[in-house]
């Protein structure tokens, strides 16, 4: 049996002027096209290759000895060539380009964009491409907590947050809870720099998008005191302000305003008022 998008182990068992066929050795009357210009110089009949299967232009079963990027129960990124009603088409590598349906899109792709994908098979029985990868994500990634982390957004969740592609690669997931101030700066497409905050049982990573609290208190404060400059010196709240109208003019929460404001109160550089925060002028 042929399996489509895979590479599989296939022996020669006729030779025509276009090519060689090949068969899996289960079924002799299964075979598949394996193109002369794919065909390894001195290879003959009963000769294992090893190929990949796909179907070409016109929808027939072909192999190739070439190299796709992308193959079934991976990911990986690939550039738009062209967009048409249907959807978009990919370069994979391949003579014939990837097919990206637009109900596959998490996000409406454009020429020369790149993509994270992965590949499926439609009711048609032809390799399509799809960004909605969390089934081709690995789980077995070798990060711990709080190392750094790069991936590719490739799903936002009202119910459960960020879903990242950890390298491309990996399974993760940012929570909703701790997305609070980062939200409206995330974008589906977008790469994406966290830290690990827990690996969870099944390998999948839990990640943050704030720094750990000494170093993130550190900006904060420093975003304040510039939010202090640009307002001549004075704002007309302070940290027992509603978490709404922190949340509002900072984009930090209730808790970390009041964090970054009680570091800069001990250092000596704003004064709190019964209704505002002001810069000391001493």
């Amino acid at each position: 049996m042929f399996k489509l998008g895979e590479y599989q182990v296939l022996k020669i068992s006729k030779q025509v002027e276009f090519g060689v066929y090949l068969t899996d050795g289960a079924d002799k009357e299964e075979r598949v096209l394996l193109p002369g210009k794919q065909v390894p110089e001195g290879a003959g009949i009963g000769d294992e290759i090893k190929v990949f299967i796909y179907r070409d232009s016109e929808d027939r079963l072909i192999a190739t000895t070439a190299q796709p990027l992308l193959t079934m129960g991976n990911v990986a990124r690939l550039r738009v060539v062209s967009v048409a009603k249907v959807g978009a088409f990919l370069d994979w590598g391949l003579e014939k380009d990837l097919f990206l349906p637009f109900k596959e899109q998490t996000f409406r792709v454009a020429e020369k964009d790149e993509v994270l994908v992965a590949l499926y098979i439609d009711k048609s029985s032809r390799l399509c491409a799809t960004m909605n990868v969390y089934e081709s994500l690995r789980n077995d990634s070798t990060y711990r907590k709080d190392d750094k982390v790069e991936g590719t957004v490739y799903q936002i969740s009202e119910n459960f947050g960020v879903f990242v592609a950890v390298d491309d690669i990996y399974s993760a997931l940012v929570p909703k809870k701790a997305l609070f101030g980062a939200a409206d700066k995330i974008k589906t497409g977008a790469k994406l720099s966290a830290r690990v905050s827990r690996v969870m049982p099944d390998g999948r990573l839990e990640l943050a998008v704030r720094d750990k609290s000494y170093i993130q208190q550190r900006e904060d404060a420093e975003m304040i005191l510039d939010m202090l400059g640009k307002a001549n010196g004075r704002l007309p709240f302070n940290d027992k302000a509603s978490p709404e109208l922190i949340a509002e003019k900072t984009g930090m929460s209730k808790a970390q305003f009041k964090r970054a404001v009680g570091k800069l109160l001990k250092e000596g550089h704003i004064n709190i008022n019964p209704d505002s925060i002001e810069l000391r002028k001493d």
